[in-house]
């Protein structure tokens, strides 16, 4: 199911780490920039790569939220919603978003464009309201300067 370049990196990081247990965070990092998401599928593949159980690997991918468990859109967006940001204002960015894009969180648009969630400490309290969009960083967030963010993103996707 991995691509040979992906096999290959599998190989490299389970090379630095004395047990196949302790790789299976990049691992599941790699299968997540592959497929997009981890499936029950993807899981079970991991852990016949890697020689663990199952359940160990479910255990991992449900207890760390960074781990994509259905499918998500081209463009992630993870609104920062613990205590800093919220007294920011992160709440009516939340409310901002979901108008804008017709979602609610933990929703993806029709087009598969935007998928909308709702995290915890993204760890940039003093320039809170942020929020994580894929693995880029935004903050001392406004509504204006979301909305521009979104136009931007709509331009990238059609070219």
């Amino acid at each position: 199911m991995f691509t040979e370049e992906n096999l290959r990196k599998v190989e490299e990081i389970r090379k630095r780490y004395p047990k196949p247990m302790a790789a299976l965070l990049p691992v599941l990092w790699v299968a997540q920039e592959q497929f997009g998401w981890i499936s029950e599928d993807v899981m079970h593949y991991i852990a016949d790569l890697l020689g663990l159980p199952f359940n160990h690997v479910l255990g991992v991918v449900t207890f760390y939220t960074m781990y994509n468990r259905k499918p998500v859109g081209k463009y992630h967006i993870q609104v920062c919603a613990n205590v800093s940001c919220m007294l920011r204002g992160s709440d009516n960015l939340i409310e901002h978003i979901e108008h804008r894009l017709g979602v609610k969180v933990g929703e993806t648009t029709s087009d598969k464009m935007f998928t909308l969630s709702e995290v915890e400490c993204l760890g940039s309290c003093g320039t809170a309201p942020m929020m994580q969009v894929n693995n880029d960083y935004y903050d001392n967030l406004t509504a204006e300067k979301i909305d521009n963010l979104l136009e931007e993103f709509k331009r990238q996707a059609n070219h």
